[in-house]
């Protein structure tokens, strides 16, 4: 983690340091993680898997020295799991201990809902003062959770406090810097997007994805990195079952790295599309033939970049 940083003054600042942690934005990403900083604005990040949405919530909280909270959401998450729960064995052996010492009920309640008896989880966690700086919340895949989950987070969202009906009411001294991601297998409700910043993370384009792949796979040579994505652009038209996304692009271009390819070729494709698609309907397809055929596009493309 680097040493706590300042936030940004500008757009252009916000670029930079997201860049100095291994992240290429593009110019309506960075606007929108300036606004939500400067703002102190939630900001929801939607878009295909695999696009940088989770990784820009890691990139701000390195960049900024901050520590990093991930609510990792998943059907069935509850208040218990994502906010704080009461600790009920060590209540239980207050009670007990209680009992003995014949303590009065009305001291016995107002003992056994004290805060050394909550037990932190990451939604009240993100709330407490820490001395680098508000952290990172990170709530990711929120389509993941079930809808009612989402009216649990309004009032975090909208006010960053969380009510807990035995103790009374948490805010954060200063507001969190929350991301939260979807994936979009489900529509998120308009009440949770109305307190939050939006914005849609498309694939990147070439220029950009040769960018982020040289960041993240800097072994890999210019020609090669220049190959695979103009490879991997050409199998997100193909209308596959799973598109790879940039952490495809990169885990493939660290696979090329490893096997010490410099440049590709039909059987390399062929023995590498692991790396690189992950469903067995989608290698299936795109191997032998079609992955020639497209392998030729992309090399017909580059020559008519050069000229003859």
């Amino acid at each position: 983690m680097h040493a706590a940083q300042t936030l940004p003054a500008d757009v252009d600042g916000a670029a930079t340091l997201l860049a100095g942690a291994g992240y290429v934005a593009s110019r309506g990403l960075a606007t929108a993680t300036f606004l939500a900083l400067r703002l102190h604005r939630p900001l929801f990040l939607e878009g295909e898997a695999g696009v940088g949405k989770t990784e820009l919530a890691k990139a701000l909280a390195s960049a900024l020295g901050r520590e990093l909270i991930r609510l990792q959401c998943y059907e069935g998450l509850d208040l218990a799991r994502a906010a704080y729960e009461w600790d009920y064995p060590r209540q239980l052996l207050h009670i007990r201990a209680a009992e003995r010492e014949a303590q009065s009920s009305q001291g016995l309640e107002q003992d056994l809902y004290h805060e050394r008896y909550l037990l932190e989880r990451p939604l009240l966690r993100a709330l407490r003062p820490q001395a680098r700086g508000a952290p990172v919340l990170l709530i990711d895949e929120l389509d993941r959770a079930d809808p009612p989950f989402e009216a649990m987070l309004l009032e975090l969202l909208a006010d960053f406090q969380l009510s807990i009906p035995e103790l009374g009411t948490v805010r954060a001294p200063v507001p969190p810097i929350v991301v939260l991601t979807s994936n979009r297998t489900r529509e998120v409700h308009d009440a949770l997007k109305r307190r939050c910043l939006y914005h849609w993370v498309d694939y990147p384009d070439a220029e950009t994805e040769q960018r982020i792949v040289a960041s993240r796979a800097s072994v890999v040579s210019e020609a090669l990195g220049q190959q695979l994505v103009a490879f991997v652009q050409r199998l997100r038209e193909q209308g596959l079952y799973k598109a790879p996304g940039v952490a495809e692009a990169i885990d493939w271009a660290n696979a090329l790295s490893q096997l010490e390819a410099s440049t590709l070729t039909g059987e390399l494709v062929d023995d590498t599309l692991g790396a690189l698609l992950k469903t067995q309907e989608d290698i299936a397809r795109i191997r032998g033939p079609e992955a020639a055929r497209l392998l030729a596009q992309v090399r017909g493309d580059a020559q008519t970049r050069t000229g003859p």
